[in-house]
């Protein structure tokens, strides 16, 4: 008997209420499928920005079916929702989105795992129809309360509601996660998942309190045995850290999160608006993949979050899923009320 059941579980197909985020622009199948097979919901990350797009969609494709060769749980993808000045979709989005429902609609065993997919960054409206008539489940990430309306007006069965002091990609409206969560929760009707600051079986009690009914963690994960497709560097970067160690930077669509280094100061510091907007994008890009896959972890962008400076030990992620789950149900126990 899983000690944390909610609508979040059974709508997920999951045992525990814990999520790893996305984790892009590099390859995350074995994480993923460690995630789900431990009980909680894996996530298979896009592939970053190739300049060829149907190279990008075959690697995405690739990645999809070994986390699936590795679990039969459920496991997500995670695609943004990427717009540019004019407000129109980019072209990646509508690639990688048609790459994971062909995925599914090509091969019943894929289809059995890959179950849920989230979209995050724009608003996701005119997906919302072709991932639901897939038979998937939808979750949406969003930075504030009236986004959260929006995407539960819009069709989507979760939203994920994602405080400021994540890492990664971070909410344009800066609102932490102690403040959006509740408000979230009480004006929605859909589950409610918490990413940002959740590290623990505490943190993921401290969620539910707060009306959430998941946590999704990405920094947690990536300091784990199970992320060896990752350079070692880059949780030894994490392990390092201390409160403080993190900066917000202007990221691929919006505010990002990482730790202090030459990389990151030099999107804080730099004004020098001569650069050509797609290169210092595609520069991001390549800086975040090069952390990723060759452990520069001082002119690499090394994206975390700001629990990274609570983070000193490499999880066994078989181990830690269902402690965390057990841990949360023993704190809330000790709070509820005795006759």
């Amino acid at each position: 008997m899983a000690p944390i059941s909610n609508r979040y579980t059974r709508l997920a197909g999951i045992e525990h209420p814990i999520v790893q985020e996305g984790l892009g622009p590099f390859k995350t199948p074995k994480l993923a499928a460690a995630v789900s097979n431990a009980g909680g919901l894996g996530t298979v990350s896009m592939p970053g920005f190739p300049r060829d797009l149907a190279e990008g969609s075959r690697t995405f494709r690739e990645h999809i079916e070994e986390c699936a060769a590795l679990t039969d749980k459920p496991f997500a993808v995670n695609i943004p929702v990427g717009v540019d000045g004019d407000g129109n979709v980019l072209a990646f989005t509508d690639a990688y989105i048609n790459t994971a429902l062909e995925a599914r609609a090509g091969d019943s065993e894929i289809a059995k795992r890959l179950t849920v997919l989230t979209t995050s960054a724009g608003f996701p409206g005119k997906y919302v129809g072709p991932i639901k008539d897939a038979g998937m489940v939808h979750q949406h990430k969003v930075g504030s309360t009236a986004q959260a309306v929006k995407a539960q007006e819009a069709g989507v069965d979760a939203v994920i509601a994602a405080g400021f002091e994540m890492g990664g990609h971070a909410p344009s409206k800066g609102v932490h996660t102690y403040v959006l969560v509740p408000s979230v929760a009480a004006a929605v009707d859909v589950p409610v998942v918490l990413s940002g600051g959740a590290k623990d079986g505490r943190t993921l009690a401290a969620a539910l309190c707060m009306g959430a009914e998941a946590v999704a963690m990405g920094t947690r994960f990536i300091a784990s045995e199970e992320n060896s497709d990752w350079h070692p560097s880059y949780a030894q970067a994490l392990l390092s850290a201390q409160e403080g160690d993190d900066v917000a930077f202007t990221g691929v669509y919006g505010p990002c999160r990482g730790l202090r280094n030459r990389a990151s100061l030099r999107l804080v510091e730099d004004h020098d608006d001569a650069t050509d907007p797609a290169e210092l994008l595609r520069w991001k890009i390549e800086s975040m993949q090069r952390a990723q896959t060759e452990g520069d972890v001082e002119d690499g962008l090394v994206l975390a979050g700001q629990v990274a400076g609570a983070i000193g030990e490499v999880i066994k992620v078989a181990e830690f899923v269902p402690h965390m789950a057990e841990e949360a149900a023993q704190v809330l126990d000790r709070l509820a009320p005795r006759s």
